[in-house]
């Protein structure tokens, strides 16, 4: 698979991510349902604190790539959900951090809601891989 980055405008490179990604040749394509703060079991984890759950939400899509044999070098678009979104932007280098590399960045979407499916839960995150 060939990863083009489409920025027409560099703003976006300096918060890890692109504009959009001209995709060629892949093979597999991942679609995530949201990951979020929750246990192997489905209980939310660390009530309220944003960058807790965030830690959790990207074990857990970490997890989720690892079982297809894929892994945040995949994902293409990393879409947020958040009851919080300034509270998500203070913790949004741990994002980038956490994939490591210009050559992973993903197109992205930061989206505030009212609630997510549990109410201590306040951020989500749904990811599309492809390889």
């Amino acid at each position: 698979m060939e990863r083009k980055p489409i920025n027409p405008w560099s703003w976006s490179l300096k918060l890890g991510f692109d504009q959009a990604q001209l995709i060629e040749g892949r093979q597999r394509q991942l679609v995530c349902s949201g990951q979020d703060a929750v246990d192997a079991d489905g209980r939310p984890q660390h009530p309220g604190d944003m960058g807790a759950q965030l830690a959790l939400a990207l074990d857990n899509l970490k997890a989720v790539l690892a079982a297809a044999d894929m892994s945040f070098g995949h994902v293409v678009r990393l879409n947020a959900y958040t009851t919080d979104v300034d509270e998500l932007f203070k913790h949004w280098g741990s994002i980038v951090e956490r994939f490591g590399s210009p050559d992973t960045r993903f197109t992205t979407s930061v989206l505030g809601v009212s609630r997510l499916a549990a109410p201590e839960l306040v951020v989500l995150l749904e990811a599309t891989a492809a390889d």
